[in-house]
């Protein structure tokens, strides 16, 4: 083989073995990260709660334009958290999450994109056996090294989902005609995530 031939096919290993190198793995800190919802209640107020069990992974190279490339989340629905337990049962009954049958939400992001001066990850949220595309637009912040030495990250965002779409449809209807639960949930999460180490 001629020298010309192995210095091009050693430039092109480098340059994957750089590629590869470029991607860092952060996990999602649960200490330090809240995944919450609120929804209407009664048409006059809103209910608002999180969920206490969950773990993520992302993938970012900050040497692309787009440093986010892919996330992925599952949330545990029985641990889901309103402050008042009654209410917090019901919700993990078969009127709602039915958490026996459904334990897990997940979303699951391939690709992310700019939109405007925003970025959005574009994936596949799957809540109560249903599957849907969702686009959720977030904010980036870091990396920056903790006290403790490690890389963090912190990642905030927001988005409306209509339970319907996902066969969450126990509701009642007021005397006023009103709903007694919104069909809109908003969703905000306030997450930080550390980078893993890779092996030398």
């Amino acid at each position: 083989m001629e020298r010309s031939s192995i210095a091009v096919i050693i430039a092109a290993c480098l340059l994957v073995a750089s590629a590869t190198r470029a991607d860092d793995t952060y996990k999602i800190d649960p200490v330090h990260t809240t995944v919450a919802f609120a929804v209407d209640h009664l048409v006059i107020n809103k209910v608002h709660g999180r969920f206490k069990e969950f773990d993520g992974t992302l993938v970012l190279d900050f040497k692309a334009d787009i440093a986010l490339k892919s996330v992925a989340g599952t949330i545990k629905t029985a641990s889901v958290d309103t402050g008042v337990e009654a209410r917090d049962k019901h919700l993990r009954s078969a009127d709602f999450f039915d958490v026996e049958k459904f334990p897990e939400i997940k979303f699951e992001c391939a690709r992310v994109r700019k939109d405007g001066e925003r970025m959005v990850a574009l994936g596949k949220f799957t809540m109560h056996g249903v599957t849907r595309a969702l686009r959720l637009p977030f904010t980036l912040k870091g990396p920056i090294k903790d006290p403790m030495g490690k890389t963090r990250i912190a990642v905030e965002a927001h988005t409306t989902i209509n339970r319907l779409d996902y066969g969450l449809a126990y509701n009642k209807v007021l005397e006023t005609g009103g709903l007694a639960v919104g069909n809109e949930i908003a969703i905000e999460i306030n997450a930080e995530a550390v980078k893993e180490e890779k092996a030398k």
